[in-house]
């Protein structure tokens, strides 16, 4: 049936014309040119036929048993570093575990993976900070590898990276296997050597392995591929992987086992793609895909079950790894000695200085830390100078999938001397409909008033300097309560009240001259001092409140989802997201002392290129109107973030090098960028270097408002696994102005 489906695309001209290369009874070249030539050519048939087998399943249900192993060879006191690490026990250097868990797999590269019992002699299954499962779940005929982390050999460019080498040629004429060497054209942790076994004539792949790095483990990961005219021959049956992991001083090194036993394979035929391609209902509706997500069985640990599940019996090294761990464990049992509250509490508060963890409040919910010492959450920038930030996250669910969600954050700039802090707060009662309360509290940036917008106003663009102006800062304390409702798929309403109460940084002072008294500063002069006007007096405040109810409508088309239980989960969309934000200041509610109108509009989209390679843009403006007296322009776009923000930022709408003076100097604003993302630019060239850089960027923005027409800025930008730095130049009124830098720590945040 798969080779009547294949004849029949084939035939009908939607793979084009196929390449022909007769093979049968080859006899391998003596040379290495003819066998890089041969190479070529059996990859060119190869890569021709992968889209085809990329999408050929398309679905299926499996069990997957996952055993691993692990040994410390070296370790020192700073292997609590390490991210999710699990407890080790004194003078054990060697671990086992194992886990089986139901996978559901939906076309191109959806994996829910629902583990149903695990066992093992560690405190926890090592999971690689989260990133185990991502070497299990493997579409081989897919473009890249690892989650879009690696370009596959097998992608449609990949001649342009890799060269290819018959190493040999088994089996008989009618069923011939080509094992062929592949290595990267260049150093690169999105390049891997390795090999892969071709069958001949259908050009589908029996077994991969590739070796690579990634942050600081280095694998090798061979997959093994089902049969050819099996069901599952196209699918992975039988992973193994061996990894070596390094930090600071410490060296891990995992062996990981893996067996597939797929229940149900639906491969994907052209009647079924009429049927989803004339389907309009709920179309973007992916809850098939994510259904496990749904299950809430509680993880099995009995060893009777292992022993009857398990596809592959244990070795005698690892029953006697069983053996020693529960033997231990009983005579530890049955000998504990009562621990001493002092050094329980001392060891509990280093645990946090130096690890991330997870707080589990019974019924009360979760709260995850990240470690209190941790460099890594530290960042430069020309503008910002250093900055510091921590964060802690608090969930709870609800009966009816109901979330609450708490977000403390605090952080330090060192170059201002200034501490902020922030406490986000979201409710989620009514998930289906992605209906939520939000609080948010917390300081912002320090800022001037408007009376400084007229003197900004009266200066000539070419002789413009701040430092000639007097600023006098406020602290800003604020408070944002809101609901959001999605009212249908994509679009969301969000209704509430904006407040903030600015207080000065430097608190004014008068100075009550007498020509018979010295004179006396007093903070609140009286009535009855003399010489002053106590109208003109109340016209100056040490603090000023607005009260300012906000409407944000948000757009975006085409939004995929999945229903997690009773939870919309937004996914993506292939379209931008629109919106419009407006706020209106009313005087005189809450002791509110001026009066605004604030519009804001937003346009931002990221186009997938493939191969790793992104395009984003984000255009918008802002204006302040209707105002009276005194108020603060303060825009929500186009804002400095005070805390660090690293790769990951608003899609590169940020200006790297614009004081953060000019982003309350104008009552109006127009700003455009434009980011492109890929991993192969400017250091594939550099080949020494470019194995450490997993990204690189190019941007672009734009600035246009008064006193900047217009502003521009140029970047590149490189990311690796440890930190992200990017250098740009700035241009003003159509002249240089500088360049800098910027710097952020990135290991294990991506």
């Amino acid at each position: 049936m798969r080779h009547l489906l294949l004849y029949i695309i084939i035939g009908m001209g939607l793979l084009g014309e196929a390449f022909v290369m007769p093979v049968r009874g080859m006899i391998l070249p003596a040379t290495d040119a003819a066998r890089h030539s041969l190479a070529d050519s059996i990859m060119q048939q190869v890569i021709f036929y992968a889209p085809l087998y990329e999408s050929i399943v398309d679905r299926y249900d499996a069990s997957l048993y996952i055993k691993g192993r692990v040994h410390i060879p070296k370790k020192n006191r700073l292997i609590r570093f390490i991210p999710s690490m699990f407890r080790l026990r004194k003078g054990v250097t060697e671990y086992l575990t194992e886990t089986h868990s139901d996978l559901h797999f939906t076309a191109p590269d959806i994996y829910d993976q629902k583990v149903k019992a695990s066992i093992g002699t560690a405190s926890e299954f090592w999971m690689m900070d989260g990133r185990l499962p991502e070497y299990f779940h493997i579409n081989i005929y897919s473009t890249t590898l690892l989650y879009d982390k690696l370009l596959s050999p097998l992608a449609s460019n990949a001649m342009k990276y890799y060269e290819y080498r018959l190493d040999s040629v088994v089996g008989a004429s009618h069923n011939q296997r080509f094992y062929i060497h592949f290595t990267p054209k260049s150093k690169s942790f999105q390049l891997v050597d390795g090999y892969l076994v071709v069958s001949d004539n259908v050009w589908s792949v029996r077994e991969i392995n590739f070796s690579g790095r990634s942050e600081l483990f280095r694998y090798n990961n061979r997959v093994q591929m089902g049969e050819v005219d099996s069901d599952d021959e196209f699918l992975p049956v039988f992973y193994e992987l061996d990894g070596r992991f390094k930090l600071l001083g410490n060296v891990l090194e995992g062996s990981y086992t893996a067996v597939l036993d797929y229940h149900d394979i639906h491969h994907r035929s052209i009647m079924t793609e009429q049927l989803r391609w004339s389907e309009e209902k709920s179309k973007y509706d992916l809850s098939d895909s994510f259904r496990l997500t749904c299950d809430t069985n509680t993880s099995r640990r009995d060893t009777a079950y292992f022993n009857a599940i398990r596809p592959i019996p244990l070795t005698h090294r690892e029953d006697s790894l069983y053996e020693d761990f529960f033997l231990k464990r009983d005579t530890l049992f049955n000998k504990r000695k009562p621990r001493s509250k002092q050094l329980e509490f001392w060891g509990q508060l280093g645990d946090a200085l130096v690890s991330r963890y997870t707080i589990e409040l019974a019924d009360l919910g979760s709260v995850r830390c990240s470690p209190l010492i941790n460099p890594l959450l530290l960042s430069y920038s020309k503008s910002n100078g250093f900055s510091y930030r921590q964060e802690f996250k608090y969930n709870r669910l609800f009966a009816g999938d109901r979330l609450l969600r708490i977000v403390p954050k605090v952080g330090y700039n060192f170059k201002r001397k200034e501490f902020y802090w922030s406490v986000v707060s979201d409710f989620e009662y009514w998930p289906s409909k992605r209906a939520s309360l939000h609080l948010n509290i917390g300081n912002g940036n320090r800022i001037y008033s408007s009376d400084i917008l007229d003197e900004l106003k009266a200066m000539p663009d070419s002789i413009f300097d701040f430092n000639k102006i007097h600023l006098d800062y406020f602290k800003d304390l604020y408070f944002h309560l809101y609901h959001s409702w999605e009212i249908v798929n994509g679009l969301t309403l969000d209704v509430g009240l904006s407040m903030h109460r600015r207080t000065e940084a430097e608190r004014s002072q008068f100075v009550l001259v007498n020509p018979d008294r010295p004179a006396v500063r007093t903070i609140n002069p009286s009535p009855e001092s003399p010489g002053y006007d106590m109208d003109l007096l109340k016209k100056f405040r040490h603090t000023y409140i607005s009260f300012a109810p906000r409407v944000r409508l948000s757009w975006t088309p085409g939004m995929y989802y999945y229903m997690n239980g009773k939870r919309k989960v937004n996914l993506y969309s292939q379209y931008p997201t629109f919106s419009i934000d407006w706020e209106r200041g009313v005087k005189g509610i809450m002791k509110s002392t001026g009066k605004y109108e604030r519009i804001e509009l937003d346009v931002q989209h990221q186009i997938p290129l493939g191969l790793m390679r992104n395009l984003y843009y984000r255009v918008g403006g802002g204006i302040f109107t209707d105002q009276e007296e005194l108020y603060f322009v303060d825009f929500v776009n186009f804002t400095r973030s005070n805390l660090p923000v690293g790769w990951n930022d608003e899609i590169g709408g940020v200006f790297q090098l614009l004081d953060r003076r000019w982003y309350n100097s104008s009552r109006e604003y127009l700003r455009g960028h434009v980011t492109y993302e890929a991993p192969f630019l400017l250091m594939r060239h550099l080949k020494k270097y470019t194995q450490y850089v997993l990204n690189e960027r190019l941007y672009f923005n734009l600035l246009l408002m008064p006193h900047l027409m217009p502003y521009a800025e140029f970047g590149y930008g490189i990311g690796t696994h440890i930190f992200d730095f990017g250098v740009f130049a700035s241009f003003a009124n159509w002249g240089y102005r500088e360049i800098g830098c910027k710097f952020t720590f990135e290991l294990f945040n991506r």
